[in-house]
């Protein structure tokens, strides 16, 4: 189970745990559940439109991206994930999940990518980032696999991060793109920053 130096698991939540759905379509989604639960929320798997009903949050994670896509647009996913992040909820995208919210596919975040920016699986290695928005206190260990970087952002696009010249870590309004995977680091820091924004939103009415 993640902790670590990154711990943060949050105070007051045994009550009303923040509910984080992870898509189980295929990709590394039970790293990312072992993190919600280690911050203290309550993760499921998400297989069809209606487990997002009662979710105050949703992780897209890695994986492969074409066959992710695929998968939700034959399960009716793509739709409602697209509804799911206008109602306002929060929306974690990890690595292929970054290359889904781009403009390409689901357009939740006004982004063009490059695949494999960084090299095929060969090339897998990990590195340190200051990403402060996310990850305070410290450098959070940003391990890159098969990895995309942003090539160009919108106006409304805010860098979080970047590596080589290239953002790695951006956000638009409550939607959030990585190209890394923070589930297979042992810090938990930026599922819990997700996990409180999910319940911040959720204990505002505005989402």
């Amino acid at each position: 189970m993640p902790n670590g130096a990154g711990s943060s698991s949050p105070a007051g939540w045994p009550d009303d745990p923040p509910r984080i759905g992870v898509l189980a379509e295929q990709g590394g989604f039970a790293s990312h559940l072992e993190h919600v639960a280690s911050v203290g929320a309550i993760g499921s798997e998400v297989r069809g439109p209606e487990s997002l009903d009662s979710l105050d949050g949703l992780i897209i994670p890695g994986g492969e991206s074409t066959t992710i896509s695929k998968a939700i647009r034959r399960d009716g996913l793509d739709q409602a994930v697209v509804s799911f992040a206008r109602s306002g909820r929060p929306v974690l995208g990890t690595c292929a999940g970054m290359i889904l919210l781009a403009r390409d596919h689901l357009g939740l975040v006004d982004i063009s990518v490059r695949r494999n920016a960084f090299g095929r699986q060969l090339a897998s290695f990990e590195q340190a980032l200051q990403i402060p928005a996310l990850a305070p206190k410290g450098a959070f260990p940003g391990i890159f696999i098969r990895a995309p970087w942003v090539e160009e952002a919108g106006v409304g696009v805010e860098v979080l991060a970047t590596l080589e010249e290239h953002p790695v870590a951006v956000r638009q309004g409550r939607v959030i793109a990585l190209s890394f995977h923070p589930e297979l680091s042992g810090d938990d820091r930026i599922h819990g920053s997700f996990a409180r924004q999910c319940a911040e939103v959720r204990d505002s009415g505005d989402g």
